[in-house]
């Protein structure tokens, strides 16, 4: 789904359909937190008090992609079962 941002006053902001927002479990007057995932390149909307995902650093992804070359045959293989 593409939204245009907007201007609210002095600030800006992004309307969001109620139907989706229903789907998430939010309506107006929820309180969420918005942050930049890892990459810093998009925003996560999460309803507070929810779990936290975005605690995934670059770092993780890069020493995951060292064991995946190193250890990629021997996973799959017990990925076969």
């Amino acid at each position: 789904m593409e939204q245009n941002i907007i201007q609210i006053g002095n600030s800006t902001g992004v309307i969001i359909p109620k139907s989706l927002l229903e789907e998430v479990g939010l309506r107006s007057g929820s309180q969420v937190v918005i942050e930049k995932d890892f990459t810093g390149k998009s925003l996560r909307i999460i309803k507070k008090g929810t779990a936290n995902l975005s605690s995934v650093t670059p770092e993780f992804i890069e020493t995951l992609a060292k064991i995946d070359k190193e250890y990629n045959i021997a996973l799959k293989k017990l990925a076969e079962g």
